[in-house]
């Protein structure tokens, strides 16, 4: 990080009198505050400077990856219209299981069938997610209630009513499905499968028994794509919960 601001910024934020945006690519696991931290301590140091505001423009769960916007100095006052723009993400939805996250934050909780899941049946769903709608937030997330973050209640067991946001998704295509080998007849059983949870979730990764399609989506701002995906397991009369999410657009601004 600090060789790149090094080639790309000067030593001298007079140069920037608007304050600086920059598309950092979140690395997975990391926190939107990680991100913004260490790009706070870089520019101090590149700026010879001890009080810099920082902030971003659009949390990224910590299992998510992709572009976020880092707005240094007075950039920080465009923060919130950055926010409010239009998102795009590459996402991986497993079917057949559900968590209480609805990703793999948290272990397994409930199995479902997925045997008549297949790829005409996701396509044949996803239109009925295009366009305005009311979208219930994950309980695990940082949705503030009462004063609170909403994970904070979930983290103590204490019972919270969600209030829906209202989201527009503008588009929703599938750009993979997979069966995976199980499907194939090398010896699927739940019983495996229950084996499988603890091996998955301590590397991180789906144990890869059941089928998963990988969608590009352009939504609003307030859009959760966890909740998409647990809404798209119901759909399909099964569960389904996140694997995977990468954003690759943030407006104006693209990950490439």
């Amino acid at each position: 990080m600090a060789s790149f601001f090094e080639q790309h910024l000067s030593h001298d934020p007079a140069d920037y009198p608007g304050g600086i945006v920059l598309p950092m690519d979140k690395p997975y696991r990391w926190t939107s505050a990680d991100l913004v931290r260490k790009c706070r301590f870089t520019l101090q140091k590149q700026f010879g400077i001890r009080n810099l505001r920082v902030g971003h423009a659009g949390t990224l769960d910590p299992l998510a990856t992709g572009l976020l916007l880092v707005c240094v100095g007075k950039a920080t006052k465009v923060a919130e219209a950055l926010q409010a723009s239009e998102k795009e993400y590459v996402a991986t939805v497993e079917f057949g299981a559900t968590t209480p996250s609805y990703d793999l934050e948290q272990p397994v909780d409930c199995l479902y069938p997925f045997e008549h899941i297949t790829e005409e049946a996701v396509k044949a769903v996803l239109p009925d997610f295009l366009g305005p709608q009311e979208q219930v937030p994950p309980l695990f997330s940082a949705k503030i209630i009462n004063g609170l973050r909403a994970y904070e209640y979930a983290r103590t067991g204490e019972p919270v009513e969600l209030r829906t946001n209202h989201i527009e998704i503008f588009s929703i295509t599938l750009e993979n499905f997979t069966l995976h080998n199980a499907m194939a007849g090398d010896g699927y059983t739940v019983d495996k499968v229950v084996r499988n949870i603890h091996n998955y979730h301590t590397s991180g990764t789906s144990d890869g028994t059941r089928p998963a399609a990988t969608l590009r989506i352009r939504c609003s701002r307030g859009t959760y794509i966890r909740s998409l995906a647990r809404d798209l397991g119901l759909a399909l009369g099964s569960g389904g919960y996140l694997t995977a999410l990468r954003r690759t657009a943030s407006g104006e601004f693209r990950l490439d």
